[in-house]
Parts: C-alpha cells; sequence; structure tokens
C-alpha cells in the first residue's frame, strides 16, 4: 500500500489529472445522479483547498514580487496587462462570432417562450471599480474579493519597499521584508501538499458534472456546445501565433500550463484554479514581481473564454428566432461584450450575467438564455479553461517583454534572485 503511495505521488501531475477526467467522465455518465450525489463532497473538498489559498498566495506573493521591482516597472507591467487583457477579449468575440456565423448553432430550435430563467443583477463597472477599494480589509479576505486583496497588497507592498528605502527604518523594513517571505515560502509548501489531492478532487467534479448533465442534455444542443469549442480552439490557435511573434516557447508554455488549464476545465473557477497557476507561472521562470501582479488580476478580469460564449450565444439566438446578425450589431457585441467580460467578472453566475447584458442592450431575447442554462456548465468549463490560458499567456508575453526592456531572463529562463 505505502509502495502504491508513493507511486502516485511519484507519478506526473498532468497524468493523474488526466487519467482523473477520462475516468470522470465515465462514471458520471454510467453512474448518472446517484455518483454526482455520492462524490460532491470530495470535489467540494478541493474548491475548499483551493480557495483557502487564495488569500495568502495573493498577498504575499505580490508583496514580495513588489519589492523585488520598483514603481516604474510595475506602473509598465500594469499598462501591457491591462492593454493585452482588453485587446485578446474583444478578439475573442471577433472569433467567436466569425466561427458561429460559419456553424450556425440553433438553427431548427424552436423558442419555448414559457421558458422562464433567473438572471443575477449586472453590478454594473462603476460598482466594479468601486470594489477594488475595499472598505473593510477583513471583509474582501473572507468574500475573496480579489481586486480589493490586490489593492491591499499593492499598498502595503508598496509601503514596505518605502520603508525598506528609508534612511530611518530601513532595517526594520528587511525584516517585516524576510517575515512576509517567509510566509510566501510557507504558502507554497502548503500549495504543493495540495497539488497532491488535485487528481482525486477533478475526478469527483467531473463525474459530479457528467452525472447531473447526462448524455440527453449533451446531446439536445451539442450543436452549440461543438460550436463553441471550436471558437476556443481557433482562439488558442491565436494565443500559439502571439507567442511565437514575442518569441516565447510554446511547448515549454503547455508543458507547464496543461496542469492549470485542465484544472480550471475541471472545477469551473478561474480564482479557484489562481494557486496552480502562479505554480505554473514559477515553473516557467517568470519573475514573481510579474506574475504575482498579472495572474490575481487576470483571474478577476480577462475573460476571453467568457467573450467567445458572449458572441455565440448571441449568434445562437439570433439563429433561434431567425434574425441574423448585421454586421452594425456585430460590431456592437464586440463593443458591449468587450465591456461587460470586465465588469462582471468575478460575479455569481457571470457567464449568464454577460450573455443577458448583452442580450438586452442589442434586442435579443432574454428568453433564450433559458436554453442555454442546461448547458451552463459544460459550456463553462472550456470557457474557464480558455481563461486561465489567456491569464498565462498574458504573463509570459508581457514578461518576455520586461526581459528585452530591461534586459532579464526570458519567460523561459529562470527568475532573478530575490
Amino acid at each position: 500500500m505505502r509502495a502504491l503511495f508513493n507511486k502516485y505521488l511519484n507519478s506526473s501531475l498532468i497524468l493523474r489529472v488526466s487519467i482523473a477526467l477520462v475516468l470522470g467522465v465515465a462514471v458520471g455518465l454510467i453512474g448518472g445522479q446517484q455518483a454526482a450525489d455520492w462524490l460532491a463532497p470530495f470535489g467540494e473538498l478541493l474548491l475548499r483547498l483551493l480557495k483557502f489559498l487564495i488569500v495568502p498566495i495573493v498577498l504575499f506573493t505580490l508583496m514580495v514580487g513588489i519589492n523585488q521591482a520598483n514603481i516604474g516597472s510595475m506602473g509598465r507591467v500594469g499598462r501591457k496587462l491591462f492593454g493585452f487583457y482588453v485587446m485578446t477579449s474583444a478578439l475573442a468575440i471577433v472569433v467567436g462570432l466569425l466561427v458561429a456565423t460559419l456553424l450556425e448553432p440553433g438553427s431548427g430550435i424552436a423558442l419555448d417562450e414559457n421558458a422562464e430563467v433567473n438572471v443575477p443583477d449586472n453590478p454594473g463597472f462603476v460598482s466594479v471599480l468601486l470594489r477594488i477599494v475595499p472598505d473593510n480589509i477583513f471583509t474582501a479576505f473572507t468574500e475573496l474579493n480579489l481586486l480589493g486583496i490586490i489593492f491591499t497588497a499593492i499598498v502595503f507592498g508598496i509601503a514596505l519597499l518605502k520603508l525598506r528605502e528609508s534612511e530611518a527604518h530601513a532595517e526594520l523594513g528587511e525584516h517585516l521584508f524576510k517575515v512576509v517571505e517567509g510566509l510566501n515560502e510557507i504558502t507554497l509548501k502548503v500549495m504543493a501538499g495540495v497539488l497532491q489531492y488535485v487528481p482525486i478532487g477533478v475526478f469527483a467534479i467531473v463525474a459530479k458534472t457528467a452525472g447531473e448533465q447526462g448524455m440527453a442534455t449533451i446531446l439536445a444542443l451539442g450543436d452549440m456546445v461543438m460550436v463553441l469549442y471550436i471558437a476556443l480552439a481557433v482562439h488558442l490557435v491565436v494565443y500559439c501565433i502571439l507567442m511565437r511573434f514575442y518569441g516565447v516557447g510554446i511547448r515549454e508554455f503547455f508543458r507547464a500550463a496543461r496542469t492549470p488549464m485542465a484544472t480550471a476545465f475541471a472545477t469551473q473557477s478561474s480564482s479557484g484554479t489562481l494557486p496552480l497557476t502562479l505554480d505554473a507561472a514559477r515553473s516557467l521562470g517568470i519573475p514573481k514581481r510579474i506574475y504575482g501582479f498579472s495572474l490575481p488580476l487576470g483571474a478577476t478580469i480577462n475573460m476571453d473564454g467568457a467573450a467567445i460564449r458572449i458572441a455565440i450565444s448571441a449568434v445562437f439566438a439570433a439563429n433561434v428566432v431567425g434574425i441574423p446578425l448585421d454586421l452594425v450589431t456585430m460590431a456592437e457585441i464586440v463593443l458591449i461584450g468587450t465591456l461587460t467580460s470586465i465588469g462582471t467578472a468575478g460575479v455569481p453566475g457571470a457567464g449568464i450575467v454577460m450573455i443577458a447584458t448583452v442580450f438586452a442592450q442589442v434586442g435579443l431575447p432574454i428568453e433564450t438564455v433559458a436554453l442555454l442554462v442546461s448547458i451552463d456548465a459544460l459550456v463553462g468549463m472550456g470557457a474557464t479553461g480558455l481563461n486561465v490560458t489567456g491569464d498565462l499567456v498574458g504573463t509570459a508575453i508581457v514578461a518576455r517583454s520586461e526581459n528585452k526592456h530591461q534586459d532579464e531572463p526570458t519567460a523561459s529562463g529562470t527568475e532573478p534572485a530575490a
């Protein structure tokens, strides 16, 4: 038994996660709802463990990263990241519209006008911006308000950097920095232990999803699901082109990114996958001062997979009611969808909120959202996987551009010492 356990620990994590995905689908489809109910607690445990790590990882990693850089470089990195995230979100909607227009999902499906769907309220872009500054630090932590946690880490990280640079309190600043650095290392040790449970949790979550959805749901709206995954694959090719253009090693990137990609696919949570995404960036040799800032921010506002989902859902709804989208409406979807994907990210039911918001703005029937809710989990899995991939792609590209700017090691090189 001990030898078997050691063999499990020493085997490749991505191999274990891949096997867990396949077994989860098989067990879920065979066992149905009964298997879903029995395995649900094991999947919930993984989600709890990952969320348990979010606050210390974001807080300590970002504070340590800031203290390895300077204020000017942080501002430059922030501008590059925000520009990249907005650009790829808009591009994702364009890709989604093109693929969906060619393949026409929703054609031949009749709209049930009596269908009802509860759409969570859209908090609005201004409200999301205000949430960046928490009125209570501890509330930001307990509610997992990533924007608020990032703001807290940046403010205290900059204050610590200024303390270390001051003549009067430099020694105290160094002692405090060592404490924060030590807490960051402890968090990474805890994360290493949590990683060993990831395959078990992924198996349980996938089995639960397959057991609840069933083959009937998958086949009923199979065209919509198929078109979405084709569009996700096309956008993945776009990522590869961008990485090739900036000199990021594609093979090395996906070797490091495949575990967080698979975990995001299973858990449908960008923020919950954040510990694994940070670990992947670290294995790529990306400087901590960059990935400690870019990945928490990306998990909050960068939603390329969700943007593709918006575009395909819009074409799907238009085909269901028999009203093709014109170029003006498509342009409007690109603009509104890009802003909406940023403005509603991280809220409960964010996917449905984004789709309903865009539908309301461009005049598509809100009743079609009820059709999409039935496959929410299936499309959410692929969209979340692409969201996390986009976060890492943006981080690797910005790191590469910073390397050229400051003559630092490449994204596939080694991280400079603290």
